[in-house]
Order: C-alpha cells, then sequence, then structure tokens
C-alpha cells in the first residue's frame, strides 16, 4: 500500500501539475474513439502498451478478454453492459479485442484451474479451445495454449459482431473490430485479418 500511495503523490506532484488543463478537460466528460477489451491480467496494461493519454481508451478488463455472447436475460452482465455504452452512448468508432501471452484464464479453459467463477465464465471460450485442439492436439502444451489464446480472440470477436447495435454500426461503417495480440516476452503486437482470421505481427 506504501509503493501504491507513493506512487498517487508523485503522480499528483509531476503528471498531474503538468497536464492540467487536459485533466479540466477531462472533467468535462469523455469522448475516447477506441474501446479496448483486455485481460486483467497484471502485465497487460492497454494504456501502457500503446502509450495512451488518459481519455484515449474506454479500457474493460476481464479474465481471458472475452465478450459473451448477446444475452439480454435480466441477469447482472458487467462485459456487455460497458460495451453497450462504449458503442450506444460514447459512440466509440473501433473496438479491439486484446488478447496476450501466457493467460491464466486460457489455462483454466485448457484445464488447470476450475473454481467457483473462473471456470464457468470461461466456458464462453470453450469453441476456441476446440478450435485449438483439432489444429494442435495435445502433443506440445505451449503451442496449444498460444494457438487458443488467438482463437479466444476470434471467439470474442464473433460474439461481439451478434450484439445487434454493435452489428448495426458496423453495417454502417461507423464501427470497426479488431483482434490484436500481445506478446509479453517479445513485446510484439500482433494483428489478425478478420476474413483470413491469421495474425500478423505489426513492423
Amino acid at each position: 500500500m506504501r509503493r501504491l500511495i507513493e506512487g498517487y503523490r508523485l503522480f499528483h506532484q509531476t503528471y498531474y501539475q503538468q497536464n492540467r488543463e487536459m485533466f479540466d478537460q477531462l472533467a468535462l466528460g469523455q469522448s475516447p474513439k477506441a474501446m479496448v477489451i483486455s485481460c486483467c491480467d497484471s502485465r497487460v496494461d492497454p494504456g501502457l502498451i500503446f502509450n495512451a493519454a488518459p481519455g484515449e481508451i474506454f479500457s474493460l478488463r476481464n479474465v481471458a478478454n472475452l465478450v459473451p455472447p448477446f444475452s439480454p436475460d435480466g441477469a447482472n452482465h458487467g462485459t456487455s453492459a460497458a460495451i453497450e455504452f462504449a458503442v450506444c452512448s460514447l459512440k466509440v468508432e473501433h473496438i479491439i479485442v486484446l488478447g496476450h501471452a501466457h493467460c491464466g484464464g486460457v489455462s483454466a479453459l485448457l484445464g488447470a484451474h476450475e473454481g467457483d467463477f473462473i471456470g464457468p465464465w470461461m466456458r464462453v471460450a470453450e469453441p476456441a479451445r476446440d478450435a485449438a485442439l483439432a489444429q494442435v492436439g495435445d502433443g506440445d502444451p505451449e503451442l496449444l495454449h498460444r494457438i487458443c489464446e488467438l482463437e479466444t480472440v476470434k471467439i470474442s470477436l464473433a460474439n461481439l459482431a451478434e450484439f445487434p447495435w454493435v452489428r448495426e454500426r458496423v453495417a454502417a461503417g461507423k464501427l470497426f473490430l479488431h483482434g490484436w495480440y500481445f506478446d509479453i516476452e517479445k513485446g510484439e503486437l500482433l494483428t489478425t485479418d478478420n476474413e483470413a482470421g491469421t495474425f500478423e505481427r505489426v513492423v
């Protein structure tokens, strides 16, 4: 806790004071152009990775950067609520699903951990696990894990495209969906072609 308090003090004395005008404007409202759906893993910080200033990214973080299927059933849906707010109220122009290497949620999906909440949540990505197993089998655990991480990004994109107000804005050319993947060890960013479904390294 001391480390966090000291970090706040340094922030307030330096960055905040140097950017008072920006924070005055941010206090009046937000108008981000992009939403990033990323994992809550402590090693993957979208603001840091993309060198973004406050107010540039509407950030949603959950276990394994998942988008569940559209299901307006009256239950608690924090992820879907955030997407609805970003699309319908903020009218973001881009939504990026950001996967990453060494994802603990994917480890749970592949059988390392069930839990009271993680296991049921990761069932959203069971089609990704099935696709990875079909490609790799169970002979190479590291490759299986990585392919499953990539496939999880695709599943989230597919689910995202089924939200009616997402679909409408995409069809109107007002919203664009992207699948990206961050390799922690190499610092590399991969992006996917939505048509081919393949990932390519950003140079």
